[in-house]
């Protein structure tokens, strides 16, 4: 197969074949509303090729074992903020093929496609979550050239300059107000179609408060919109009268 090679792995940016894989985040043939949102975050990425955004596709012996988004970080709807620097919101490798290459080289791929693109380094976020260590951790990004960048409880945002012109990036500030409406049970929504459980609660959220009727008002702050993003800092939360629900 055509790529980057370490380790026996090859890179190639997504291709039609590679389409369902990662359009459902490896959970293929898994249920109907996985591919349903599939559908629509693939017609989402689509859209977005044209402003920067590519998918890095791993393979060993010719079987897709993980994926890697990539985009300008003026158009990531996950965040960092930041200028001239290729946004990293997701790396996945399947667990039984990890620490075997294809993290380094998907990395490897990353730099390169910056490179190609003009920008001045790479940012993504690292976690630091207990009993989550598999995913985006900030000890992979640190031993592939990271720093902090920013930091907030157990997420970092790290970045690795690629031009000694670079501006590190920063963490997205919430800014949240509440604004009732007597008498109707309020439903704030941030979403976006980056992430497949972020837009699979979108759909359930926008299910469930159409059975109520009028007696909720439902409140959209889709962060695929740029403006609507920047405005608010919140990528992904469920608020019911104020109060935040989980999400996950």
């Amino acid at each position: 197969v055509g790529g980057r090679l370490v380790s026996s792995v090859a890179v190639r940016d997504m291709t039609s074949e590679d389409e369902y894989f990662v359009s459902t985040c490896t959970h293929e043939n898994e249920s109907e509303e996985i591919d349903a949102s599939a559908c629509r975050r693939l017609a989402w990425l689509r859209s977005l090729e044209s402003d920067g955004l590519r998918v890095k596709v791993a393979l060993r012996r010719g079987k897709r074992v993980g994926f890697l988004y990539a985009m300008p970080i003026e158009v990531s709807p996950w965040g960092p903020l930041g200028e001239d620097l290729l946004a990293l919101p997701c790396l996945y490798v399947h667990n039984d093929e990890q620490r075997q290459g294809a993290g380094s080289a998907l990395m490897a791929a990353a730099e390169k496609e910056a490179l190609s693109q003009g920008l001045k380094g790479l940012a993504t976020h690292g976690y630091e979550w207990e009993g989550a260590a598999w995913f985006m951790p900030t000890s992979f990004f640190a031993a592939h050239g990271f720093d902090v960048a920013d930091r907030r409880g157990p997420m970092s945002v790290m970045w690795k300059p690629l031009d000694p012109d670079a501006k590190p990036p920063r963490m997205l500030v919430p800014d949240y107000r509440f604004e009732p409406v007597p008498g109707k049970v309020v439903v704030d929504l941030f979403w976006q179609s980056f992430c497949l459980t972020c837009d699979e609660e979108a759909a359930r959220v926008k299910q469930v408060a159409a059975e109520f009727g009028d007696r909720v008002i439902l409140r959209e702050y889709c962060g695929d919109d740029r403006d609507i993003l920047l405005k608010h800092q919140i990528p992904r939360a469920i608020y019911v009268q104020c109060n935040e629900i989980g999400w996950g």
